[in-house]
């Protein structure tokens, strides 16, 4: 349908087994994805695009470790360990994603002092990626997203995809997720409670 667009959030090595910040068979829909890309008409795709030493990375905060949270300008930050650094193989699209037929890749988290979970947003929830814009200008206002993680960057996007005015499903079959502290609950809930379809 030529006003509906698939999403593909951040299917890139570093999220998948073997990667510096792997999410739990996060390979294992990439057979699925590449039949959602075939059979939909527009494909958009983000990519974590961190540069070395981001404020999100533990490494950055000496004496923290992976996975613990810090206060920064802009709210709550979880630390990641050091992943999708620009040019590296791990920022990479997953070898089978068949990535191609993307009409936009909207790189996130390139601002060395913010975290960009969302694809509309960075982590201040005010600045803006153009994702927006880009899709009304191409008249699109239906999208379905699919990709990592299901309990960050998916569901935080499709949030923010509601909250802008799309009609927005996640394909949970698509999505994989990292669960931390029981993140997948809780977002889960909060995009059934947005208005998010969960399919």
């Amino acid at each position: 349908m030529a006003d509906e667009a698939l999403v593909v959030i951040d299917l890139q090595n570093d999220f998948c087994p073997g990667g510096a910040l792997e999410v739990a068979g996060g390979d294992e829909i990439v057979p699925l994805v590449n039949d959602l890309i075939r059979r939909t008409e527009h494909v958009l795709l983000t990519q974590d695009w961190h540069p070395a030493g981001h404020s999100s990375f533990a490494s950055s905060h000496p004496g923290k470790r992976p996975f613990e949270t810090i206060d920064m300008p802009y709210g709550e930050q979880t630390l990641w360990p050091d992943h999708c650094i620009q040019g590296s193989l791990g920022s990479d699209f997953h070898s089978g994603l068949a990535w191609s037929k993307a009409e936009l890749v909207i790189r996130k988290g390139f601002r060395p002092a913010i975290d960009s979970y969302s694809a509309f947003f960075e982590n201040d929830r005010t600045t803006p990626t153009g994702l927006a814009g880009y899709l009304r200008e191409r008249n699109i206002d239906t999208l379905t997203l699919v990709g990592l993680a299901t309990d960050f960057c998916v569901a935080f996007s499709a949030l923010d995809a509601v909250k802008l005015g799309f009609a927005t499903s996640v394909r949970l079959d698509a999505c994989r997720g990292i669960d931390l502290n029981g993140s997948m609950e809780t977002m889960l809930g909060r995009m059934r409670d947005a208005g998010v379809a969960l399919i």
